[in-house]
């Protein structure tokens, strides 16, 4: 079966595969998160941002742009938490799957 550039193919349910595996990747690293007893001082920042990159996957529509901020953020809070790197490297993998990784533009450098 074709489809048009742009359009995806979506579960059983309906449900955009993209969207089911970022709100899955969220959900393992809140529940990691929540079980890491040893506080942090940006982990406001982790759970603030993890509510976030879930409200946008429930919307259906995710803007890639607020994707790829909430990961860094949430890269920045836990980064010194390696207990947290697996569950953090699979909601990086989510965030990719709905757009490469952006290039930067050629700077003229003379």
């Amino acid at each position: 079966m074709l489809r048009s550039v742009g359009q995806r193919r979506v579960t059983g349910e309906g449900v955009d595969p993209r969207v089911a595996e970022l709100r899955a990747a969220v959900s393992r690293l809140r529940r990691e998160l929540a079980g890491h007893r040893a506080d942090f001082p940006d982990r406001a920042i982790a759970d603030d941002e993890l509510a976030a990159l879930d409200a946008m996957a429930v919307s259906g529509a995710p803007d890639i742009r607020r994707l790829r901020r909430a990961l860094l953020l949430i890269a920045g809070a836990t980064g010194s938490v390696s207990a947290l790197a697996p569950a953090l490297a699979q909601v990086r993998h989510a965030v990719e799957l709905f757009g490469p990784p952006r290039s930067e533009p050629p700077t003229d450098a003379g």
